[in-house]
């Protein structure tokens, strides 16, 4: 069990976009990956110690804000983040996030991040994880259709924890696999801009779906995917937003993190309410089976849950020890005698 993180007295360190750069340049991107991968691996391995819960969103037309919050018996955690598709036609991010660590014991937060890059950084670790456990073996070639802000990250997250050395890419905008093209350029990985999706799952073992419009779309059809692959579904995240077919769904094996949210928020708000699933932190006890065959399709129906913003956040505050990336932020009151919080106002002029 990890240890608890020492509480502060009035200063808390705060990560900011900036010290986030910082650490991951200076550990090196993949090395974080996996580093943060072993994290989330530890956290699910616990996962009865979590107190749970389905995240608290708020729903526009414009998209959604959402809060994340999950405890254990030491630290306290939640994160802020938004998803808004429209905002990349204005300039802005479509998704923005920070969060806080706490320690239980006296309600002190002990970390602020970012977690805009931390929350990219989790994902592509917890997706490249979950395929250690489920993908087919030997499987070296994945499609990534979707190539916006989570594209990169997905790919070195899979060529260092599963061994991936060429990834098939397409989207709608071929701007975006240009981006993409480019940016994985000097990585050792085999790029290959494809023009279509179905070119892009050809030879594909696992196929990375990660597209942000907030809409029932259909990403892969069902005569699209084959025996055997292994489906990496991170798009489909909130009531209303999908990728894949229907039919896709009832072929496969489907993996979940959280039950009560992916049934809310991922691929199988299209199924019945109790169509058989698996949670994955029984796959890595090994109290359930993950891939049985070689012609068995596996699904992991990615949301995103809490519980990995914590092992983000309890990362972040143990690299931190090494690497003092971070900044005091004076946000606590802090009086002398705890009742005197007035006269501490009062003296300060």
């Amino acid at each position: 069990m990890p240890h608890p993180i020492a509480s502060p007295l009035a200063f808390v360190p705060f990560v900011s976009v900036d010290d986030m750069m910082k650490l991951v340049n200076k550990t090196g991107i993949e090395k974080v990956l996996t580093e943060l991968a072993a994290y989330i691996e530890a956290d699910f391995k616990r996962w009865p110690e979590f107190d749970k819960t389905p995240r608290v969103a708020s729903h526009s037309d414009e998209g959604v804000i959402e809060l994340m919050p999950t405890a254990d018996a030491e630290n306290y955690g939640f994160k802020y983040v938004n998803g808004h598709p429209k905002n990349m036609k204005e300039g802005y991010q479509t998704v923005t996030a920070f969060g806080v660590l706490s320690s239980v014991s006296n309600g002190y937060p002990i970390l602020l991040s970012e977690m805009t890059i931390l929350t990219a950084l989790r994902t592509a670790a917890t997706s490249a994880l979950v395929a250690k456990y489920l993908a087919p073996t030997g499987a070296t070639t994945m499609a990534l259709i979707g190539n916006g802000a989570q594209c990169e990250f997905q790919a070195l997250a899979f060529k260092a924890i599963c061994g991936v050395d060429t990834v098939r890419l397409y989207d709608v905008d071929p701007a975006a696999t240009e981006k993409a093209v480019k940016n994985l350029s000097s990585t050792g990985l085999n790029i290959v801009a494809c023009s279509t999706g179905q070119d892009a799952i050809e030879g594909a073992g696992i196929i990375t779906t990660c597209t942000a419009d907030k809409l029932c779309a259909t990403i892969l059809t069902d005569n699209m995917v084959g025996a055997g692959v292994h489906i990496n579904a991170i798009g489909g995240d909130c009531p209303g937003k999908t990728e894949l077919h229907r039919d896709i769904l009832t072929r496969s094996d489907i993996f979940v993190e959280y039950p009560p949210q992916t049934r809310i928020e991922g691929e199988i708000q299209q199924l019945a309410e109790d169509y058989p699933v698996t949670e994955l932190w029984q796959v890595m006890l090994g109290q359930a089976e993950g891939r049985k065959d070689a012609r068995q399709i596996t699904l992991f129906d990615s949301v995103g849950f809490a519980i990995e913003d914590f092992s983000a956040l309890r990362f972040i505050s143990d690299k931190i020890k090494d690497h003092p990336f971070y900044e005091p932020l004076d946000m606590l009151a802090d009086p002398d005698d705890p009742r005197d919080l007035f006269g501490m106002v009062t003296r300060r002029k």
